[in-house]
């Protein structure tokens, strides 16, 4: 099963949807800031759901990830995912 971890989140995140200059991704509460507080919308979150399918090769049901508050939630949610595919 390919590892998935909160650098990916943050790696995805910059890559598709940027970073504002007031935003810490590597900050110590990364993981448990909503990502509406880190500045990412509904729209920020869909490409995140589209690169993670792409590269890790599972389907994210339309608006489960949108379900997910902060990182560590999404996180959770894609360890779930990939366990289920590898089944």
């Amino acid at each position: 099963m390919a590892e998935f971890t909160l650098d990916d989140i943050r790696r995805i995140l910059r890559a598709s949807a940027g970073v504002d200059e007031q935003t810490d991704l590597d900050g110590e509460h990364f993981a448990d800031t909503a990502f509406v507080d880190l500045g990412y919308d509904s729209l920020a979150l869909l490409e995140l759901v589209n690169r993670i399918e792409r590269e890790y090769g599972i389907q994210i049901p339309d608006g489960d990830l949108a379900h997910t508050q902060t990182p560590r939630e999404a996180l959770s949610y894609v360890h779930a995912r990939l366990t289920e595919a590898h089944v």
